[in-house]
């Protein structure tokens, strides 16, 4: 009886639990492999998601600014004995950027910013090819019922970027600044001036310099256009008379702005002959090699307070 009991036994021998290792290995490294796809896959979505929306605060401050540019301020006919319309002196076309009150100026391929706008030293690029970044400078009027001396006002705001780079002296890269001045005129005054370089807190308590916006930046580019949506050459500014007929032509500009992830976003280096590309309005296609995600953001903001009354 012992030994037919036994001849029924059904086992699995030693090459059958070796072919189910083996399969099942493989099937192992199958879902592993797909895992790391789908997983590597949704980390760039989401990278590219977090550079998207981590430009959002830069790219609404220069919406919003660049739609203020030009805007004058009446108030009418009031009960509070405050003038009618603004009373500010207005000094534009033939002049100095650093004096224009024109409500537009562009400065392209320019890093660095001061009242004068004028930089003894220039700031040195990250690579001597590199075109980054341009400068806008925006003016425009508001109303400060609260300021009884000077209830009429008019800033300065300038968008500019700097080199930066990690505290290791790696990762070079530019940063965008912001900077406000405010014209300084009492109700009682035919004339005024900016703040001065230097006494920003002494002269404009509302004024402020080198305001961080937004780090990990690789180009900052603006694109003046007309009405009927060509761009405008040279770019609009007070420098000289073909520059000066475009300062009221300006109805809309458009932005480039180019991102760079902050940490390493792909595997491996790109291999040479097949870098990756980063593309601009009117630069030259740069290729990169290194690990980290490149994007563009690309805006289109209309000027609704600028008016060409034919002057220039």
């Amino acid at each position: 009886m012992k030994k037919k009991y036994l001849k029924n036994i059904v086992g699995l021998t030693l090459v059958e639990m070796l072919i189910a290792v083996v399969v099942s290995s493989l099937m192992m490294a199958a879902m592993y492999s797909t895992y790391t796809i789908i997983n590597t896959s949704y980390n760039q979505v989401v990278d590219k998601a977090k550079i998207s929306r981590s430009s959002r605060d830069l790219v609404e401050l220069l919406i919003r600014d660049i739609r203020m540019s030009g805007f004058k301020y009446y108030l009418g006919t009031n009960e509070l004995g405050y003038p009618e319309q603004s009373y500010l002196e207005f000094i534009g076309g033939a002049t100095s950027i650093k004096e224009s009150h024109d409500p537009l100026v562009i400065i392209q391929n320019q890093l660095g910013h001061n009242i004068g706008d004028t930089v003894p030293t220039p700031v040195a690029k990250n690579d001597i090819g590199d075109l980054c970044c341009d400068k806008i400078h925006i003016v425009f009027d508001d109303f400060n019922q609260i300021d009884k001396l000077q209830p009429y006002k008019r800033y300065k705001v300038t968008y500019y970027a700097l080199p930066t780079q990690d505290a290791d002296g790696q990762n070079k890269r530019y940063a965008v600044y912001k900077s406000k001045i405010s014209w300084r005129q009492s109700r009682s005054s035919d004339t005024a001036t900016w703040p001065r370089e230097g006494n920003w807190v002494s002269d404009c308590s509302e004024c402020y310099h080198k305001q961080l916006v937004k780090d990990y930046v690789e180009d900052m580019e603006f694109i003046a256009l007309d009405k009927e949506g060509k761009k405008l050459s040279p770019n609009p500014n007070p420098s000289n008379d073909s520059a000066r007929k475009n300062l009221y032509k300006v109805r809309s500009v458009d932005i480039r702005l180019a991102f760079r992830s902050e940490k390493e976003f792909f595997r491996f280096d790109a291999r040479q002959g097949n870098e990756r590309q980063l593309s601009g309005f009117s630069r030259t296609v740069k290729k990169y090699s290194d690990r980290y995600l490149r994007d563009n953001v690309v805006v289109t903001v209309y000027t609704r307070n600028i008016v060409d009354d034919g002057i220039f």
